[in-house]
């Protein structure tokens, strides 16, 4: 991925080396199930509030010696990328993007929707359009679901733009309040394609970025669909309990995820990506 000379966004928010206690109101059980949720890309509010939880080649940017300079300079390239693509897309729709922040933590991070942990990958937080990323998460993509590749990482971050593209357009909203009303499988239904809509924005994101910026190199596109393969349901499922489940699928199966990414990425256009008016996700 062609990313050292993009524009890096003002909107990255370090907090790594201030880690908060791990400690919260509701006590360990519900810290516990706060993390699971912020683990796998779910509000974590939906916990919070006592709703069951709806069941994330080129060498990755290593950390410095100087602090992991290097990651923030992706992270905030690739935030900056998807700034510049969203403003663009919004104005198009007469409508106006406003950016989110991008917190980098370490240990343990407090935000509008909760504590989470440590061992939490990637979320996005609608109470504060805050995007959280401990990037251990880029280590674990690699090493624990085989995803290796910078282009991988910048679709797992495109992915949590993708659900504050959600936020603004009132999508997330609408979605919440459906899920409140419905039962386990109805909600588990409503969640799969939130997540793969917000797969098929960041396809969207990427048409866009290499068509004005060429910013993919040979092997790229096949390191964002590795990923997306990586962190379906049925795969997880299948690592995780030696069985695939799929009326408990929150996120969709790799073939999902894959076919979503890839129809975003081949129109470039935001309509493309009505998974819920889709006969067949």
């Amino acid at each position: 991925m062609r990313w050292t000379m993009g524009r890096r966004s003002d909107n990255v928010e370090d907090r790594r080396g201030s880690s908060v206690p791990l400690v919260a109101g509701g006590g360990i059980g519900s810290i516990i199930l706060v993390l699971v949720a912020l683990y796998f890309g779910i509000d974590p509010s939906v916990v919070l509030q006592g709703e069951p939880p709806p069941a994330a080649t080129q060498q990755a940017p290593a950390a410095s010696s100087r602090g992991g300079d290097e990651i923030r300079d992706f992270v905030a390239v690739v935030l900056g990328d998807t700034e510049d693509t969203w403003r663009g897309l919004f104005r198009r729709m007469n409508r106006e993007y406003t950016d989110p922040k991008l917190v980098l933590f370490s240990g343990s991070v407090q935000s509008a929707c909760g504590m989470a942990g440590a061992a939490v990958g990637p979320f996005y937080c609608p109470g504060d359009h805050k995007l959280y990323l401990d990037t251990t998460f880029f280590r674990d993509l690699r090493d624990r679901f085989g995803a290796p590749g910078d282009f991988a990482q910048a679709y797992v971050i495109a992915h949590e733009v993708g659900h504050h593209v959600q936020t603004l357009l009132g999508i997330s909203d609408r979605v919440q309040n459906a899920r409140r009303t419905s039962d386990r499988a109805k909600a588990n239904a409503l969640s799969v394609r939130m997540e793969l809509q917000a797969d098929c924005f960041a396809g969207v994101w990427a048409h866009h970025a290499d068509k004005t910026r060429h910013i993919l190199e040979q092997g790229d596109l096949e390191e964002a669909l590795g990923a997306a393969t990586a962190i379906g349901d049925d795969r997880l499922q299948k690592q995780s309990q030696g069985r695939v489940v799929p009326e408990s699928f929150t996120h969709g199966s790799s073939a999902q995820r894959v076919r979503w990414f890839q129809r975003g990425f081949d129109s470039g256009e935001v309509r493309q990506c009505d998974t819920f008016a889709a006969e067949r996700i």
